[in-house]
């Protein structure tokens, strides 16, 4: 069936020449000039899209996106507007649109994203909130996971720099790969590079090149990872360890445009997106001088903030079911389930380590678990199973009314076995017994 789009803007010539272009595309197509139309159109149903103006008289196209919303609806949202900020994208997204272009648009990269979205029709497909690719890898429910897709989605569709800020572990390579699978580069190569794990010898000819004889041992020419990244993306990871001088050359790549690789005099021109991340605080490396401010701006573009695991600990459920997911992939088995008990344990630990401390701890607690069906509290690691500076075969929560239920959720998990409860616990089965009878338990 022929998908029908509805295609909303108060310029009369681009509503024109765009829903021509979508018909040629084999698309049924209806128009409206305002919101207050759009709304009437939509009551009717039977749209499968809307392309939509973010800024129109009347009801605008964030405001008509949140009465679709607010109605339940999921039919796909583009916006579209000449006010193109990435400020105004990411406001856009929050508020349900599920993608994001500025004009003028590009045939063919318009022709994409339509087809992409139809594709995600509630009919045939997930809700349109959930990511594909490196994006569906950044788990979670909460607030501030919501934020990050919503800001990937909006700076995808732009050529900003982007720097990454986030404590170690906490996944910020996997948010740069979601940038550029997301972007019009996403056919191009996505190339890494660890800054801190580069010497300062070396990282200026690791990135930029260099050519024969401009060192002992530089026996050929190299392009270095900037051209390897041309047409595509270079994630240049721990930013904040590179030294002054692969700074200043950087600096000259993000102005100019142009690598000029070691003991060369000629300058090669690069097209690649760069997108940044550290976990150090740049403001204070300014300040002590260990870092360029010229550079700071080049990179600050775009900041996206990724929090501590600490700080959304309602997505730790979800994380530890993707993870042990990703591992029974990897191990051809079935997948393991997580004890009620376990999963408590998990949510109220503190994760310095963050998501990759996570998936090293599940890990481990897999290969504990011997190939059986679920994962105990008493296969985590003892830091997790302990509150911090106490004893692994203690529990004892913060509130009474907390370990109480944590006592009761193991006793139901050990199937009123005392034993196996206080094992899951981590705790003697005299105690388990004491605490039974303290909380009417027993």
């Amino acid at each position: 069936m022929t998908a029908r789009i509805l295609l909303v803007d108060d310029d009369l010539v681009f509503r024109e020449s765009t829903a021509e272009l979508l018909r040629q595309d084999g698309y049924d197509l209806v128009t409206a000039a305002d919101g207050a139309t759009a709304g009437e159109l939509l009551a009717r149903g039977g749209v499968d899209l809307v392309l939509l103006d973010l800024r129109m008289p009347g009801l605008d196209g964030i405001a008509l996106t949140e009465v679709l919303r607010r109605r339940g609806e999921r039919v796909p949202v583009l916006m579209i507007s000449g006010f193109g900020t990435v400020d105004a994208a990411v406001r856009a997204l929050h508020q349900g649109a599920d993608d994001f272009l500025t004009k003028p648009v590009e045939p063919a990269l318009l022709s994409e994203r339509v087809a992409r979205l139809l594709e995600r029709r509630p009919s045939t497909a997930a809700p349109a909130d959930e990511p594909a690719g490196a994006a569906s890898r950044i788990v979670g429910r909460s607030p501030a996971v919501r934020e990050v897709r919503a800001a990937i989605r909006a700076v995808a569709a732009t050529e900003a720099t982007v720097l990454i800020t986030g404590e170690t572990g906490t996944g910020k390579e996997l948010v740069a790969r979601a940038i550029h699978e997301a972007s019009r580069r996403a056919r191009g190569p996505f190339v890494a590079a660890n800054c801190a794990a580069l010497a300062p010898g070396v990282i200026e000819s690791e990135l930029f090149g260099h050519v024969r004889g401009a060192f002992t041992g530089a026996v050929q020419d190299r392009p270095g990872l900037f051209r390897a990244a041309h047409g595509g993306t270079i994630f240049l990871d721990e930013i904040g360890d590179m030294g002054s001088e692969a700074q200043h050359r950087l600096l000259r790549v993000l102005q100019e445009r142009e690598v000029l690789p070691v003991g060369s005099v000629r300058a090669v021109k690069v097209d690649a997106r760069v997108v940044a991340a550290t976990n150090r605080d740049l403001r204070t490396a300014m300040a002590d001088g260990s870092f360029r401010e010229d550079l700071f701006y080049r990179l600050n573009v775009f900041r996206i903030h990724l929090p501590p695991l600490r700080e959304r600990r309602e997505d730790v459920p979800l994380l530890a079911e993707a993870i042990l997911a990703d591992l029974a992939r990897r191990a051809g088995g079935a997948r393991l389930g997580l004890a009620p008990f376990a999963v408590r344990l998990l949510s109220s630990y503190g994760w310095p380590g963050n998501v990759r401390e996570l998936a090293s701890a599940l890990e481990s607690a897999a290969i504990r678990a011997a190939g059986g069906a679920r994962l105990d509290a008493h296969h985590l690691p003892n830091e997790i199973r302990a509150p911090a500076g106490e004893s692994p075969d203690r529990y004892r929560a913060a509130r009474p009314e907390d370990e109480r239920e944590a006592i009761a959720a193991a006793l139901d998990a050990a199937g009123g076995n005392r034993a196996r409860a206080a094992s899951l616990l981590g705790m003697g089965r005299t105690t388990l017994w004491r605490k039974m009878r303290q909380y009417g338990l027993a």
